[in-house]
């Protein structure tokens, strides 16, 4: 190769080449040489041009004696004076016929190339920004995603405790979990098995629980079936135990693929078995409170020409005592005292109060019964002075069998309801006075109203007409749409009828009934 065709090639190129010979003098340059440094022209000498010649020089020495390219770096003056800071490849140049050696440079500016260093740093560094703020945004959204399935699971829980916090019964219990826990336990369905003997304490022999269709499996009934559920591939059974009691079983049923977390599924389990276990003592509260009432009512004895039926029932909130209380005196050959009344709250103080207020009732009938307001009178004065601060509800009627008259006075008391024999009904309104017991009061009114034959007439505490957020009004009226259904029931009929009338409503009190049938065959 001969400087023509050097240059021929060399002008294509983008980057600075020199030819100088050994002593610097410039011999050969392209066109991207005097774009690079416009003073690096053929014939301009090199010592003139850069900062330090001396470093020069030994650089050219080096590049003449190698026969691969060198790196090195020199200052460059331009046309203006201003230093250029060259990077430079430098080696002999073979090709060269010159009299002495000559050199070829690679050139390039350091400061362009300083430039694209860090514009590639700083691309660089904007993809590992990049890279990072990805998998910041991945983990965000890992993290918020994490955190919406525990929320949506604290939520399921929440529900499932509140549930549970809320039943009182077994039943309520039962649904609760079947209702609530599936979701909670990220599961298909769940099945209660439970030892129904171990749960609510018997109070007898021959006691049983009130319940026909058990929402559970009986443990403790072998022939009982158990409850029919698809086929899952996947069955947890979770004992439920507390204070040492294995009250059953918890049967978790998995949809394929689901994850089961141990702590979780415990920790259900045991709220499970404390409201089990917490309805049970309940229904056994409940119970023997019941039949405590029960036993303190009394057994209504039979009058010739009357059919009577008294009955009572708990409310459905309730594991104490009442005070309601319901009789039939007789009095003489042809006059029947009917009382009904009310203690106000419920315990044993008004148990104790309403046994021992019947049994002084039945001491002030034998001689007051005719007159129902000395009756009263008596009867207020008895519980102001040996139960200070209670309070009670009564009616007090007088029936004389000869004339079909009707005395009765109330004293705070709903008004009893006289059925006629078509269902048709009406409320006896009068003789309304002051409750019993907080105030002196002797000076209770009387009302009478002739008993038609067929009527039958209805004593009752406001447990039966009160109902949760209504007033007694509604109360009273829904009595009058329930009588329309007595036509053709006896006393015992009626009484049924009454106390159930809504299966379905919760009673919040006790109620206690007593009805008075007046056939048209008794004596008159």
């Amino acid at each position: 190769m001969n400087l023509a065709m050097f240059q021929a090639m060399s002008r294509v190129l983008p980057h600075a080449v020199v030819v100088c010979t050994a002593s610097g003098r410039v011999v050969a340059a392209n066109p991207a040489t005097t774009r690079t440094v416009d003073t690096l022209r053929p014939e301009a000498e090199l010592a003139d041009l850069v900062l330090d010649p001396a470093d020069l020089f030994r650089r050219m020495a080096q590049w003449a004696r190698s026969g691969s390219p060198l790196p090195g770096v020199m200052t460059v003056r331009d046309s203006a004076g201003v230093p250029v800071r060259l990077r430079c490849h430098g080696g002999r140049a073979t090709w060269w016929k010159g009299p002495e050696p000559a050199v070829q440079l690679h050139l390039s500016r350091l400061d362009v190339s300083d430039r694209f260093v860090a514009l590639s740093q700083r691309v660089s560094l904007l993809n590992q920004q990049m890279a990072y703020r990805h998998a910041i945004a991945q983990q965000r959204d890992q993290l918020l995603r994490a955190e919406q399935r525990a929320r949506a699971r604290m939520q399921r829980l929440y529900r499932l405790t509140a549930a549970l916090a809320a039943a009182a019964t077994l039943t309520d219990v039962c649904d609760a979990v079947y209702k609530c826990a599936p979701q909670a336990l990220d599961a298909a369905d769940v099945t209660l098995e439970l030892h129904p003997r171990r749960i609510v304490p018997s109070l007898g022999p021959a006691d049983t629980l009130p319940v026909t269709t058990a929402p559970w499996v009986d443990l403790d009934r072998l022939h009982t079936a158990p409850v029919s559920a698809p086929a899952y591939e996947a069955e947890q059974r979770l004992p439920l135990e507390t204070e040492g009691v294995t009250l059953g079983t918890l049967v978790i049923h998995y949809a394929p693929g689901a994850e089961q977390d141990a702590e979780h599924t415990v920790a259900i389990g045991q709220q499970i078995a404390q409201a089990v276990r917490r309805a049970g003592l309940f229904e056994h509260e409940h119970r023997l409170a019941e039949r405590l009432q029960r036993s303190l009512l009394p057994n209504l004895p039979s009058v010739e020409g009357l059919d009577i039926a008294g009955g009572y029932a708990p409310g459905t909130q309730l594991v104490d005592v009442g005070g309601d209380w319901y009789d039939v005196h007789i009095l003489d050959g042809e006059t029947v005292g009917l009382t009904i009344g009310d203690i106000a709250g419920h315990g044993i103080a008004e148990a104790t109060a309403m046994a021992q207020t019947t049994t002084v009732l039945r001491s002030i009938a034998r001689r007051s019964g005719t007159r129902p307001p000395a009756v009263l009178a008596e009867l207020n004065d008895f519980l102001g002075t040996y139960h200070h601060g209670l309070m009670a509800t009564a009616c007090y009627a007088a029936y004389d069998r000869r004339t079909r008259t009707l005395r009765y006075s109330r004293a705070g008391h709903p008004p009893p309801l006289l059925i006629h024999a078509d269902g048709s009904s009406r409320y006896l309104e009068g003789a309304l006075a002051p409750p019993l017991g907080p105030v002196p009061f002797t000076d209770y009114p009387q009302a009478e109203t002739t008993v038609p034959t067929g009527t039958t007439l209805v004593f009752y505490t406001d447990g039966l007409i009160e109902r949760r957020g209504q007033s007694l009004d509604v109360g009273l009226a829904q009595l009058l749409q329930t009588a329309r259904s007595t036509a053709g029931l006896d006393a015992e009929g009626i009484c049924s009828l009454m106390l159930h009338q809504q299966p379905d409503t919760e009673m919040p009190d006790d109620r206690a009934l007593l009805a008075v049938q007046f056939p048209s065959s008794s004596a008159g």
